[in-house]
């Protein structure tokens, strides 16, 4: 079942010369209907963010959070990128990129399935993740003149906190 969701354009006549067009937000919002799960995707045309980028993000979300499960089925390509109504290259783009990275596995002829968690990767990729933000912290901190004891303190109240 997909829902389409367009809040898309008001047509508004001025003048009999001068049109005003009225663009908002269009999102799409697709629950697909995959073995009797749910895969949620939100498609949001404003965000600056690419469309297989969003999808990648969003699935890539939901296998590490369980939603999808190991070996789950994922929609096809072709299925997904008609429910979306983006490209097919859109879709194959998020779908190569999230094999690349190994979240799913492609078999010939049956398309591709969630594939088993690897919980290094995970662990090496947050790791990573982790060292780009402290690294940001550490060049904003320097900018104002904290220092690593500073920054400490800051994250120990964090910590206490939540």
């Amino acid at each position: 079942m997909s829902w389409l969701y367009f809040f898309a354009f008001f047509l508004i006549t001025i003048d009999k010369r001068v049109i005003t067009v009225y663009t908002v937000n269009i999102q799409l919002y697709i629950d697909f209907l995959e073995r009797g799960e749910i895969l949620r995707i939100l498609i949001d045309n404003k965000s600056g963010i690419p469309i297989y980028e969003q999808i990648y993000n969003q699935i890539k979300t939901q296998i590490i959070s369980g939603e999808i499960c190991e070996d789950e089925a994922l929609p096809s390509i072709r299925s997904l990128a008609k429910d979306l109504r983006i490209s097919v290259i859109t879709t194959k783009r998020a779908y190569d990129e999230l094999e690349k990275d190994g979240f799913i596995y492609t078999v010939a002829g049956k398309g591709c399935f969630v594939a088993p968690k690897n919980v290094e990767l995970l662990r090496e990729n947050n790791l990573k993740l982790i060292e780009e933000h402290l690294t940001e912290s550490l060049q904003l901190a320097r900018s104002c003149n904290l220092s690593v004891g500073d920054l400490k303190d800051m994250l120990d109240v964090l910590n206490e906190e939540g």
